[in-house]
């Protein structure tokens, strides 16, 4: 039969090695960011071109950047996990940044306003009355 239990066994760990076996491997999450790869040795260049370096203008940018990056190495770390559910040293790096992040966009929200549709306080759209990024810092980067 097609579905039948033919004792086919799969040792997962050769199709997908474990690239978190060393916390150096690991990259911090701006570096992660800018070079679209949490994994250093995963990290391969096109052509020995480098990747683009943030320069920001503003704090609000710099918090920014922060959030993006923090964002991204939990992605990328939610992609790992997927695959290794049993690994601790990433699920506790995973845990630790998602705490990060959240300080930081609490933070963010509190001072410069809300990121997101539903970071709102009071009883009216918060956006609304927040100038864009690009209206007060004529265009940026991430815009």
């Amino acid at each position: 039969m097609l579905f039948e239990d033919n004792n086919f066994d799969i040792n997962m760990s050769l199709l997908m090695p474990d690239i978190f076996t060393r916390e150096s491997n690991i990259l911090e999450p701006m570096e992660g960011f800018l070079k679209g790869n949490m994994f250093r040795n995963e990290y391969k260049p096109y052509k020995n071109l480098t990747y683009f370096k943030l320069n920001p203008k503003t704090e609000q940018e710099k918090a920014l950047y922060k959030i993006m990056a923090l964002a991204f190495a939990l992605n990328d770390l939610n992609l790992y996990l997927d695959l290794h559910p049993d690994n601790k040293e990433a699920l506790q790096l995973f845990k630790k940044y998602a705490e990060e992040r959240r300080d930081l966009v609490k933070n963010y929200t509190k001072m410069y306003g809300p990121l997101t549709v539903t970071k709102t306080s009071g009883t009216k759209f918060d956006w609304i009355d927040s100038p864009w990024p690009w209206d007060n810092l004529g265009g940026s980067m991430y815009v």
